[in-house]
């Protein structure tokens, strides 16, 4: 009865662990975020999901994780800071920003009405990077941004497109400067890319 009692005890203890495990491996950052090739190793359905949005949406895979990157570092439940209340109490948050991709609410809702993806979540990799090349889609429609344009298309992302029509950005040095690191990262990322997507395009790869 009590060794009986110990391998339940044990399965239970094994089945934590290998859940644990796994919500560790899903939800976890990258360890080495300015490789991509690396990302992708560790993270190997990233690549598949990241070029099913490439796919369907036409931005590139450099540009889609360069801006995650910037607006997440690649954290699936990723928030803006809290606010200060005289300096020291917690308020409330900037923003509705979320997850990988911090889309706000009310952009996140009109990307699950008319993506045909209504049950996405942010902070599910697949569904913030197929909202990125969503969103990179409409800048190219209703602002005619170019697909492998990554600095506009920043901009857009940040200012909405109104925003970006206006060129509400001109008055924001430090968001050009963002805008800039985003495409030059998004260079690093393509040159990175091209030295390892036969391997990942494939069903496996020696480590």
């Amino acid at each position: 009865m009590k060794c009986k009692q110990h391998l339940a005890v044990t399965g239970r203890a094994l089945t934590l662990g290998l859940l644990l495990l796994l919500v560790g491996c899903t939800t976890s950052p990258p360890r080495n975020p300015d490789n991509l090739c690396d990302i992708f190793y560790e993270k190997d359905d990233w690549y598949d999901e990241a070029k099913s949005a490439e796919k369907r949406w036409r931005s590139p895979i450099p540009t889609l994780m360069a801006m995650m990157h910037q607006e997440s570092r690649f954290v699936a439940k990723a928030k803006p800071p809290r606010t200060k209340i005289l300096w020291v109490i917690p308020g409330p948050r900037a923003s509705s920003a979320y997850g990988y991709s911090q889309a706000k609410d009310e952009t996140w809702e009109w990307y699950q009405n008319n993506s045909g993806n209504g049950w996405a979540s942010r902070d599910d990799f697949s569904d913030a990077v197929d909202f990125i090349g969503w969103y990179n889609y409409q800048s190219g429609r209703l602002a005619n941004i170019k697909p492998n344009d990554t600095y506009h298309l920043y901009l857009a992302y940040h200012e909405g497109h109104g925003g970006f029509k206006r060129r509400t950005y001109r008055k924001k040095a430090w968001l050009m400067n963002v805008a800039k690191k985003v495409s030059r990262r998004a260079n690093n990322y393509r040159a990175q890319l091209a030295g390892c997507e036969e391997r990942l395009k494939s069903s496996w790869w020696p480590f």
